[in-house]
């Protein structure tokens, strides 16, 4: 091997490990993006899958915090992080899509999507969106962490520490069926096994408490479950009798073992599905 082939594949290895800086996207593109990783880019998503917020029942107080909370975000007023946390197929992501949408009709907001496995190339994201002059709501859908999973660590200086901290036109937003973000088991072994277990605990849960915002979802009761049915029919010009309609949800409902604004969704596909009506 000569000396010019043995430099060249020595730099060519260099630029692998240290890649060129990425071109700043063009955000003018899309209201939405996803973070990508192999490679590193934001992707505009033309068109984003979400429901109108009109049609989200039973989560009005959650709704109007996360809201307002958006609302000053967007015109460069202060605003939380916020944790949507409980029960799951509640409408936690479908409220954070919702809202955006509906924001972002009043005042210019974009949203970026960020999944969990991710976590470690948050720092290299953060650093391409406090170059904007736009605002950004990320949004991490569905955020837990394991045993022995250190990516909460990634998340912890965006958040809130760290020198560089999170950007002023970055707000993130989470979804989780956790509220802690970690399985109960997980904190008590902590709690059972650390030399210190009080503060094995907080190093656990202190993730969370880095959240402004904390909105809960519960299960839904029959009559939410009913009208978020009924919502749906009349969105989407769907006309049935009243007490069938009743009756076939109940049953729907019974065989899934679960009431909740997924499977009122999941009940009403079918339903349009059988009576040949389009989903828009």
């Amino acid at each position: 091997m000569t000396d010019d082939t043995a430099l060249t594949r020595i730099a060519e290895a260099l630029e692998r490990m240290a890649p060129a800086p990425l071109a700043s996207p063009d955000f003018d593109a899309a209201d939405a993006f996803v973070w990508e990783t192999d490679p590193e880019r934001l992707a505009p998503v033309s068109r984003v899958s979400r429901v109108d917020l009109d049609l989200l029942v039973g989560i009005d107080r959650s709704r109007d915090t996360l809201l307002a909370n958006t609302r000053q975000f967007a015109k460069g007023l202060p605003a939380n992080n916020a944790l949507l946390w409980g029960a799951r197929g509640m409408g936690k992501s479908s409220l954070v899509k919702a809202i955006h949408a509906s924001v972002s009709a009043e005042t210019p907001l974009k949203i970026v999507e960020l999944q969990r496995e991710d976590l470690p190339t948050v720092a290299r994201l953060m650093d391409i969106l406090r170059g904007s002059d736009h605002r950004f709501v990320l949004f991490c859908d569905d955020l837990s962490f394991s045993h022995d999973d250190q990516h909460y660590k990634s998340l912890k200086a965006v958040l809130d520490g760290g020198i560089a901290g999170r950007p002023d036109n970055v707000l993130f937003y989470a979804t989780s069926n956790r509220r802690h973000l970690m399985p109960r088991d997980m904190i008590e072994n902590e709690r059972s096994s650390a030399i210190n277990p009080a503060e094995a605990v907080e190093e656990k849960v202190s993730l969370s408490d880095r959240f402004g915002l904390w909105l809960g979802f519960h299960p839904c009761s029959q009559d939410e479950y009913l009208a978020m049915i009924d919502g749906y029919c009349a969105a989407h010009g769907l006309s049935i009798d009243p007490a069938t309609l009743r009756a076939e949800a109940i049953e729907w409902q019974a065989t899934r073992g679960a009431r909740s604004g997924r499977v009122a969704w999941q009940f009403f596909t079918d339903l349009a599905g059988r009576h040949g009506t389009p989903l828009r």
